[in-house]
């Protein structure tokens, strides 16, 4: 697809990128990226051969997206990875064994002092790609390469298991972006902003690899500029009269809670067409809030566009019909479920019993099974843990093998809706809670909560469940936290029914999260027990520390 652009539209931008989210960028064009990419492949055919695996250690940037098709140009398997420190690096080079690592020249010399204290670090080729010269297809040798092998090997960002690498073939990617093109409506004249971390499926394939296969120019920005001031996202779409943009549900709540009113005045949201929304539940409530916020930006409420996938069906399971606001289910206990839209092309989704895997009739919660050109290989070097989720068969017609996402849902009307995951399942008091209707409550029983600053989890206390709450509160709110910590018990007791034994309350950015935002809350549950959480306050079972 990208030698197809380069030759169509040669000076088209592909990608621009701005260090801090502001005005201030840098541009590949096609041909340009074209050119670096062959030059990395070239770099890459030098030091190995057909198959292997690169480790892609990068900051946000097109040093990034140059080294990702580099790897695909050499017929080598891209392991893009976050910087998470040498112990998440080194269980990534154990499991994926690649034989090099890619980078910069400026990050290889921060990693260096790394390298020296780790034998599996060291042990790799590191090479900086943005010292090679760019191709002029002399050294470059295009491979030769069949549908199903490897192009990718993406790790998964661990929000209810240790990471995983998924293997995603060219087919998968081919499959699952020509659907998003075809969801979104995707044509010449769109335009993206993407501020989605590179190594997650989010931001890697429905920003990296979706521009290319549709012809449309992406502007990246680093995660940490949207963390830190929201603001700069909007006015990002802002200024490239953006059309596509979008992230988890977190990322809207943070908008509305930390851009003020007077910031709204240089914003012009009127181009945005798809407000994508998914990996992790779509709330009701945040729609409502932010479009009603920026209703005064041009934000028209139709643009919205909930959407269901997971990186272990390459990326997008389910989407909506473009300029129609999204659709709502009202549950037997009365919450409001947002709908995710209609299974892509090609693919079959079933709702089952996790417990004795037989289907569940429409309407019914259960756990979301699916097979399809876009359900990746399994995992790298785990094959048992691949029959597991990948080869699940119904148990009363044997239909199958399907991949057990682990995420709770219903189909209403052919329409996907998410509720949880099967994971996340409390049981407290002999009753099965969802995690995340918990988290809900938290969040808006106190003026300072917001959903995604919440963690609900479990543990076990003298052989019983006792209910854990962490709840993330802003600055300055210090003389409220006791308010904060009754009102906590009290909604949740009044809506759900059990008492909160404990109330954990901690600064912005505390609570672990995976790479899109999700919390973590079995690390937030191994956290709590070793006593490592870095607290404000906690309250346990009347008891103040």
């Amino acid at each position: 697809m990208l030698r197809r652009r380069s030759a169509e539209v040669p000076d088209q931008r592909a990608f621009s990128f701005s260090s801090d989210g502001g005005p201030d960028e840098v541009a590949l064009s096609y041909a340009e990226l074209d050119a670096r990419a062959r030059g990395v492949a070239a770099l890459l055919q030098a030091n190995g051969t057909t198959g292997d695996r690169a480790l892609l250690v990068y900051p946000p940037g097109l040093d990034f997206v140059a080294a990702l098709f580099g790897c695909l140009y050499a017929g080598w398997v891209a392991v893009p990875t976050p910087r998470q420190g040498a112990a998440g690096l080194v269980g990534i080079v154990r499991d994926a064994r690649p034989a090099v690592a890619l980078t910069s020249t400026a990050m290889l010399a921060r990693v260096r002092p790394m390298l020296a204290a780790e034998p599996d670090l060291s042990a790799l080729v590191w090479l900086a790609t943005d010292a090679a010269p760019s191709s002029d297809d002399g050294d470059w040798r295009e491979p030769a390469l069949a549908p199903d092998d490897l192009a990718i090997l993406q790790y998964t960002s661990g929000s209810t298991a240790a990471p995983r690498g998924v293997m995603l073939s060219h087919a998968n990617l081919l499959h699952n972006t020509h659907q998003i093109e075809r969801r979104f409506e995707i044509d010449p004249h769109s335009q993206g902003v993407i501020w989605l971390p590179p190594f997650h499926d989010m931001g890697l394939i429905g920003g990296i690899l979706q521009g290319v296969q549709g012809g449309f120019p992406i502007a990246l920005m680093p995660p940490v500029a949207f963390l830190r001031r929201p603001v700069r996202w909007l006015e990002a779409i802002t200024r490239h009269r953006a059309t596509i943009s979008g992230g988890p549900n977190f990322a809207y709540d943070l908008c509305v809670e930390r851009i003020a009113p007077h910031e709204h005045a240089r914003l012009d949201l009127s181009s945005w067409q798809v407000a994508f929304n998914g990996a992790e539940p779509v709330r009701t409530a945040t729609l409502q809030r932010f479009s009603e916020a920026f209703a005064d930006c041009g934000f028209r409420a139709t643009a919205f566009y909930p959407c269901y996938g997971l990186a272990e069906a390459t990326l997008m399971v389910s989407g909506g019909v473009r300029s129609e606001a999204p659709r709502m289910l009202n549950s037997q206990d009365g919450a409001r479920i947002v709908s995710c839209g209609s299974v892509v092309d090609d693919h079959d989704l079933r709702i089952v019993d996790p417990a004795t895997f037989v289907e569940q009739p429409a309407g019914q919660v259960g756990e979301i099974w699916v097979r399809g050109p876009s359900v990746s290989h399994g995992y790298w070097n785990q094959p048992d843990l691949t029959r597991q989720t990948f080869g699940a068969h119904l148990s009363d017609t044997r239909a199958g093998p399907f991949l057990r996402t682990g995420d709770l849902g219903l189909v209403h009307a052919g329409e996907v809706h998410v509720t949880g995951r099967v994971k996340s399942l409390l049981l407290v008091g002999g009753r099965n809670l969802h995690a995340e209707d918990i988290e809900q409550t938290v969040a808006s029983s106190h003026a300072e909560g917001w959903p995604g600053g919440v963690a609900a989890v479990s543990i076990d206390d003298a052989g019983r469940e006792r209910l854990v709450v962490l709840q993330e509160v802003a600055p300055g709110s210090d003389s409220d936290l006791d308010a904060i910590v009754r009102a906590i018990r009290l909604r949740v007791a009044e809506r759900h029914h059990v008492p909160v034994s404990t109330v954990v309350l901690m600064r912005p950015g505390n609570i672990p999260r995976t790479s899109s935002g999700k919390v973590r809350r079995h690390v937030c549950r191994d956290a709590f027990l070793s006593g490592s959480l870095d607290t404000l306050l906690e309250w346990r079972l009347g008891r103040r520390t």
